[in-house]
């Protein structure tokens, strides 16, 4: 399927629906659902939020695992000119509470297991899923309302955390998921294509890839729990063709017994990212799957990859194999610049800087937050990502360090200031730091280095114990350090580089490669 300026979002749905409705469009442990039916349901689904007072521009909250109602969901916001907005199910109850404060949903989908939540969020009509959700569709018709759309409109807003540590909601627009669903040739994609989406919906690597093998007519298989064995077992089984994965993903199949002796001969191609990943796994993992591997990289903002490593680039034991530290290069579409975040002066090759993209899959912006979007994005169509790295001689991308400090673990964006928040609630913290780790499974995870209040002597365990009531699981310190006092500038700020320095070295950090000298 091609861009034009006429398609949208919903008219993925209903064109497949119209040349191959017999063809399975998304298949869900055993349950499957061809491309007529997916189009017939979101049209009921579509006239039943429209009768719960949804409009066009309304947001519809979803909270629960990977399941086909998120993709029915999508369709029928856009048929209706409304907006889909995935729930992070991993969240505590307040930070979840601050993202539906944020959205304004009338109308949240959400599953059995998380219906008390949703009560006790209590700011929208829910509607469970199960025997309510079945009933409640098939009271309509399955008329599409057909609803004006233009490129520019927003269809989906996936949210991430800023440096404040405050949700905010990402724009993404029929135009943007149409530029992201336009890289799939380059990942070995086709309407034969069965793909395997294994990250969750709340994330652009989770929703964008289902997108992708829909865009193509092919069928899209969805894991709501990643259990290593039963993945091993999905893709060998169903003869997936595609998949997506996080490099923490990865290493626990890798880990599987046997796991390199199984029939993955209908492997295409295996897409990674979200985080760094080491060459040892990398290498490892290309030996096991004999497939081609692309690394990613994007954010949400960029509605997924920019920057690319091409199979060509994986050249384990080979004298390319630096490369294997790289994000790799920009896609055909993407301009990159790397940029001093202090001048704003744009850096020579083997100067680190922060990278910036421009693409036509970068958001138009953050939901009701216009100084952020105006500190994310230029006038002239700039994304500042935050990430700080260089490019070498032949245009390849090398990360070194995130100049907003965020964490990446297990493919989970962390930021200290949110954790070094609930830390210091606890009454015997004095100050405290948070930075990230290496992890051989995870990626990184999350250090604390606190300041104890003087007479006072928390434990680690305590610490974090009390942090596990106000932060998802994935926040939480692994080791807290204690210390007397947190190294400062002249102007009192925290110098987070010299703590790095102190408990990691640059040569121990997966996925990073320092800037040449």
């Amino acid at each position: 399927m091609k861009l034009g300026d006429g398609l949208r979002v919903a008219d993925v749905v209903r064109e497949h629906a119209a040349a191959r409705p017999d063809h399975v469009a998304v298949r869900h442990g055993t349950r499957e659902l061809t491309y007529a039916e997916l189009d017939d349901r979101s049209s009921r689904l579509a006239q039943a939020l429209l009768d719960a007072g949804v409009r066009a521009g309304s947001r519809v909250a979803y909270l629960d695992r990977t399941a086909p109602e998120i993709v029915e969901l999508l369709f029928a916001t856009a048929k209706i000119g409304a907006v889909t907005v995935p729930l992070n199910w991993r969240l505590a109850p307040g930070e979840l509470s601050a993202v539906v404060d944020d959205a304004q949903p009338p109308v949240l989908i959400v599953g059995e297991t998380y219906a008390p939540l949703a009560a006790e969020l209590g700011r929208s009509e829910a509607i469970v899923v199960g025997p309510r959700y079945e009933e409640w569709i098939a009271a309509y018709d399955a008329v599409d309302p057909r609803a004006p759309a233009r490129s520019a409109d927003t269809v989906l807003q996936l949210y991430t955390s800023g440096t404040t540590g405050v949700p905010k909601g990402v724009l993404t627009t029929h135009r943007n998921l149409a530029a992201a669903a336009e890289t799939s040739p380059h990942w070995e994609f086709d309407a034969n294509s069965v793909s395997l989406t294994a990250l969750p919906m709340f994330h652009i690597g989770g929703i964008g890839w289902s997108f992708l093998g829909l865009w193509n007519g092919a069928t899209t298989v969805l894991v709501s729990e990643f259990v290593p064995e039963d993945v091993l077992d999905t893709i060998e089984r169903q003869r997936v063709t595609n998949a997506v994965l996080v490099p923490t993903m990865i290493q626990m199949l890798l880990d599987v017994p046997g796991s390199a002796d199984r029939d993955y001969s209908a492997l295409r191609s295996i897409a990674y990212g979200a985080s760094p990943i080491t060459t040892p796994v990398l290498t490892a993992a290309l030996r096991t799957f004999r497939c081609s591997f692309f690394g990613i990289y994007g954010l949400t903002e960029s509605t997924g990859g920019v920057i690319q490593l091409d199979p060509a680039d994986h050249d384990p034991g080979g004298p390319r194999e630096h490369l294997l530290r790289s994000a790799g290069r920009p896609l055909p579409w993407v301009e990159l610049r790397i940029v001093d975040p202090a001048t704003g002066a744009e850096c020579a090759a083997g100067e680190t800087g922060e990278v910036w993209v421009r693409a036509p899959n970068v958001t138009a912006g953050y939901f009701n937050r216009p100084d952020e979007t105006a500190a994310a994005l230029t006038d002239d169509g700039w994304l500042r990502t935050g990430d700080g790295g260089f490019v070498d001689s032949d245009g390849y991308l090398f990360l070194t360090d995130r100049i907003k400090d965020m964490i990446v673990s297990g493919g989970e964006n962390v930021y200290p200031v949110e954790v070094e928040e609930a830390l210091a609630h606890h009454p015997d913290v004095a100050e405290a730091a948070v930075i990230g780790v290496p992890d051989e499974r995870w990626g990184e995870t999350v250090k604390a280095i606190v300041v104890a209040r003087p007479g006072s002597a928390p434990t680690a365990d305590e610490l974090i114990a009390f942090a596990r009531g106000r932060l998802a699981g994935y926040k939480l310190p692994r080791s807290v350090e204690f210390v007397e006092e947190l190294p400062r500038t002249p102007s009192g700020k925290v110098l987070k580089r010299e703590l790095r320095k102190r408990y990691v070295s640059d040569a121990e950090r997966p996925g990073v490669t320092p800037a040449p000298r």
